[in-house]
């Protein structure tokens, strides 16, 4: 069973930075892609980014590419967002995803964690 945990998110004005985190538990979390999704009120779920097992590939939604930056440590089966620029359409919980690849990396969610970007 896939555990992923998320936290880090809260409250942030325009502008402002906020970097979430992921724990994973219970999968090889080392030879797996993580990504992360987002889901604003009222809207469809977003893909935001990816990272390969080995960082050696990521991916990134066009809504934040230049102002996102995905990392990962497998040494702490830990995957990182950092968020710098935010704007208040970056409002929306952020969920932790895993899979095999970059392209498919929404096999496991987490439960998410809200960010709320006030302008």
């Amino acid at each position: 069973q896939v555990q992923l945990v998320e936290s880090g998110g809260g409250l942030v004005q325009a502008g402002g930075s906020l970097t979430l985190s992921c724990s994973a538990s219970g999968r090889t979390f080392s030879s797996s892609a993580m990504g992360w999704f987002r889901q604003a009120p009222g809207k469809e779920r977003e893909f935001v980014a990816a990272i390969s097992w080995n960082s050696g590939s990521r991916r990134y939604g066009d809504s934040v590419k230049g102002r996102f930056t995905i990392s990962r440590d497998n040494a702490k089966n830990t995957v990182w967002l950092q968020m710098d620029s935010l704007k208040p359409e970056d409002t929306a919980v952020y969920y932790c995803t895993t899979g095999p690849s970059v392209v498919a990396v929404a096999d496991y969610w987490g439960q998410g964690t809200q960010v709320t970007v006030s302008s």
